[in-house]
């Protein structure tokens, strides 16, 4: 791989690649769960565990990539997640399934802390453009992971996906090193900024909905449709993802942080509430609407306030508190809907929404006049 550009074509498709593997398991929960006999609560915490590995591991590549680099992590996540893969390749055990999702998560952190840093390094000035397109990337990298969980079964769509993470290897040990290296450094002071604080809360709600749509509906779902419909229709709600984040980049953050509360907490109501299919899609098209443009407005707020080149501890951490979303909502979620009923879900949503709102008017200003650059 040779070339800025092809470098960032790879770095575009790694960010596909990785959110693929967040989403696989989506279309796979109803299979595991007849396989298994595994309810609501127990299959929310197969979806958590995920992103319990990259709490953990965000702070691993972290330090990874202050002292070796960023190649090293890329590689080193790309074969965690290899390793995590084969897991459900090879067994139908639970047990395995757990410890697989957990490695899996673990290399995924790192994968996106090296795809993220290596983008900063590779193209100063244009940070924010730059990311906006790596986070559409990652949006529509939410296609490929419910189309291959439509395969059927559980260890064919792993095998899938691992033949692509292989492939993946051999591209970045060919991949070109940036022509101007960028020492990253940790600063804790960023931690302290009110415009960071606003980005990590945006970007808790954000995950906690996609968490609870990927992790407590398609049970809900499961209830009128097949394992093929319920691939098809995340996909489509990928689609969803993908474009209003690629469009709510020309915006202003704040008013996108906003505005995907509102979106969120009526979708997710409509969809926990209904059992008509028509109205299933209306919701969770509303609340990926919300999580697209949630999305690119935290991350639109954490560039503005944060020096790029002190980024390491800023971005880790906000990384570590969206994903605590991502693990936050499917065992909320799963809990709730156990005991209340997916109706009562949208509970779960509100308070999180309520509690973003709250932050963004202790810290009106911050984040109102971002520009794209470039």
């Amino acid at each position: 791989m040779t070339g800025e550009a092809g470098a960032y074509r790879l770095l575009l498709a790694l960010g596909a690649l990785d959110a693929a593997g967040y989403s696989l398991i989506v279309p796979v929960i109803p299979e595991i769960a007849d396989t298994s006999g595994a309810g609501p609560a127990t299959l929310g915490f197969l979806v958590a565990i995920f992103p319990a590995g990259m709490v953990a591991g965000f702070w691993l590549a972290g330090r990874a990539v202050e002292r070796r680099g960023v190649r090293p992590v890329l590689v080193g996540a790309l074969v965690l997640i290899a390793f995590g893969a084969l897991g459900f390749v090879l067994t139908d055990s639970l047990t395995v399934y757990f410890v697989s999702r957990l490695v899996m998560g673990v290399g995924s952190a790192g994968l996106w802390i090296g795809v993220t840093l290596d983008t900063l390094e590779r193209w100063p000035g244009q940070e924010y453009v730059c990311m906006s397109r790596i986070f559409a990337a990652y949006s529509i990298g939410g296609l490929v992971g419910p189309a291959l969980g439509a395969v059927g079964g559980t260890a064919g769509p792993f095998t899938l996906y691992l033949a692509l993470v292989l492939g993946a290897i051999a591209l970045v040990l060919r991949m070109q090193q940036p022509a101007e290296r960028q020492p990253f450094v940790s600063d804790r002071t960023a931690l302290r900024s009110r415009g960071f604080w606003v980005a990590a809360s945006a970007v808790l709600f954000t995950y906690l909905v996609l968490g609870i749509m990927e992790g407590t509906l398609p049970l809900h779902l499961a209830e009128r449709l097949t394992q093929a419909e319920i691939g098809a229709l995340y996909v489509g709600l990928a689609m969803v993802v993908a474009a209003s984040a690629t469009a709510a980049a020309a915006q202003r953050p704040r008013s996108m942080v906003f505005g995907s509360v509102f979106l969120a907490v009526a979708g997710i109501a409509v969809a926990g509430a209904v059992t008509q299919v028509p109205l299933w899609v209306l919701g969770l098209a509303l609340a990926a609407l919300g999580v697209g443009i949630g999305s690119t407005g935290s991350l639109g707020i954490l560039v503005e306030a944060v020096n790029v080149k002190r980024i390491v501890t800023a971005m880790v951490v906000w990384s570590q508190i969206g994903i605590a979303g991502y693990l936050v909502g499917p065992l909320a979620g799963g809990l709730v809907a156990e005991g209340l009923g997916y109706r009562a879900v949208a509970l779960v949503v509100a308070v999180a929404g309520l509690a973003v709102l709250g932050t963004l008017a202790a810290a009106r200003g911050v984040g109102a006049h971002a520009t794209t650059p470039g």
